[in-house]
């Protein structure tokens, strides 16, 4: 039997290791930390909440179409709260509806919602008297947006919602790699970007489907029906640390074990890697420096957590919508904060309110540099000024996430289709760092990855 041992255990890793097994082979996955990675979902004050990410994007078919073969799909729940608003100039302000990512559509709505001025209003508007040229070559998000709309746009709608997927800075990231939706748009051939994201949103069949779905029970669903999977069809989940990844005649030997302990050599047909990409760089030098040195190179950024608990009667704001966002202009500590007890139906109504608020992004970890108390303490400040928080928590958890959301610079997926093509075929480098962050991007990624190496095993592939 063809044994593919798959380096990670986290959302990529667990799906490549499905795939695999799907296929025929015998796999074995080494996760030394928590299965299921960045994805967490853990009791907190009579509730369960996810640690970082809460939800997946609906309308991308690949998080529906696997939790359907897990048996989740009657498990999916959406938002109940679809708005948002965005903390500008001392006062929460409704998000516009008619936007694709910050790009504003309806320049009415966006004069009337006060997030930018008369003036902001007008730059934007100069974009649809301007021939939309496309960029010869990818170019950063920021300066690209500030051309086209104006600096107000870019600042206090496409930053805070951008940057915060990525907690990164929109003038260095890549437009084609961190946004295609508005890369696409730009190279469309309209007459100007905000007709074509009026045309995206347009095309849109049902714009009143769901945007994101969840199991019910949290993110954290998803990964245990994926371990329960993979046990059933004889996957092995190995609490092991891969330290080396050796050429083996035509295959590899890949060497895992504990702190401590002697290394075990594990025979493999092919290697699928889907750790963090400095992790992955230090486990391919030897095989292929090119792809090694381009990973090692991806800047990451660390961000933190805060849950929070608080009864109702201490916020004295009206929690109508699933939260906020914070411009990166802004000198708060927080990025943004989901009112999750809002958001999600079934974890309101018992009196308590249930917050996470984010804080950290690329280039600005002074957050991230303060010790838990200081840092709760910042927190609990910033939700008292933006939306009335003034009760007592009654239960209050920090999570940080050091170097955990890796940044798309410019020349991104050149640098990644560069390091694919550095790698042998039957050793594979992919996950959040590559083509995607988000959990539908990751499962196609793992998917393509599988595919591949168990296809160059094929004779005649």
């Amino acid at each position: 039997m063809t044994h593919v041992v798959v380096v990670g255990g986290g959302i990529t890793g667990l799906v490549a290791a499905r795939q695999a097994a799907l296929a025929g082979a015998g796999v074995t996955v080494l996760e030394p930390d928590t299965v299921g990675g960045k994805l967490r979902t853990t009791p907190f004050a009579g509730a369960v909440l996810d640690e970082s990410a809460d939800a997946f994007l609906a309308r991308v078919p690949e998080g529906v179409a696997l939790c359907r073969e897990l048996g989740l799909e009657g498990d999916l729940v959406s938002p109940a709260a679809r708005r948002a608003y965005v903390w500008v100039d001392g006062a929460l302000r409704l998000l516009p509806e008619a936007q694709v990512l910050g790009v504003p559509t309806d320049l009415d709505e966006l004069a009337a919602s006060g997030i930018v001025s008369e003036a902001g209003v007008d730059a934007a508007r100069r974009d649809l008297t301007r021939p939309l040229v496309a960029p010869g070559a990818d170019v950063p998000i920021g300066p690209f947006l500030r051309d086209r709309l104006g600096d107000e746009v870019t600042d206090r709608l496409v930053a805070p919602l951008v940057g915060g997927i990525n907690a990164g800075d929109v003038e260095v990231l890549s437009l084609a790699a961190t946004v295609p939706q508005l890369d696409a748009a730009a190279r469309s051939g309209a007459s100007s970007l905000i007709e074509a994201c009026a045309a995206q949103r347009a095309a849109v069949p049902d714009r009143a489907a769901p945007v994101f779905y969840a199991p019910h029970r949290g993110m954290g669903a998803l990964v245990v029906a994926l371990v329960d999977d993979l046990a059933r069809r004889g996957v092995e989940v190995r609490a092991q640390r891969a330290s080396a990844i050796e050429p083996a005649g035509s295959a590899w030997a890949v060497l895992a074990g504990e702190p401590g302990r002697a290394a075990e050599r594990l025979g493999a047909d092919a290697v699928i890697v889907t750790s963090d990409a400095t992790t992955a760089a230090r486990l391919v030098a030897d095989v292929a420096r090119p792809a090694a040195d381009v990973l090692a190179a991806i800047p990451y950024a660390s961000v933190a957590m805060v849950s929070i608990a608080v009864p109702r009667a201490g916020v004295e704001r009206e929690l109508d919508g699933s939260g906020f966002l914070v411009p990166p202009s802004d000198p708060r500590t927080i990025t943004a904060c989901s009112w999750t007890s809002s958001k999600w139906a079934h974890l309101g109504g018992d009196g308590t309110v249930w917050l996470r608020a984010s804080a950290g992004r690329h280039g600005d970890e002074r957050a991230l540099a303060l010790d838990d108390d200081a840092l709760v303490a910042a927190v609990l400040a910033d939700l008292a000024e933006t939306m009335a928080l003034h009760g007592t928590p009654e239960e209050v958890r920090l999570t940080r996430w050091p170097r955990s959301l890796p940044q798309y610079l410019v020349g991104h997926l050149d640098r990644m289709a560069a390091v694919d093509a550095a790698l042998p075929p039957t050793l594979a480098v992919t996950g959040a760092a590559h083509r995607g962050l988000g959990i539908p991007a990751c499962i196609r990624q793992a998917t393509t990855a599988a595919t591949q190496v168990l296809a160059a095993l094929t004779p005649g592939s």
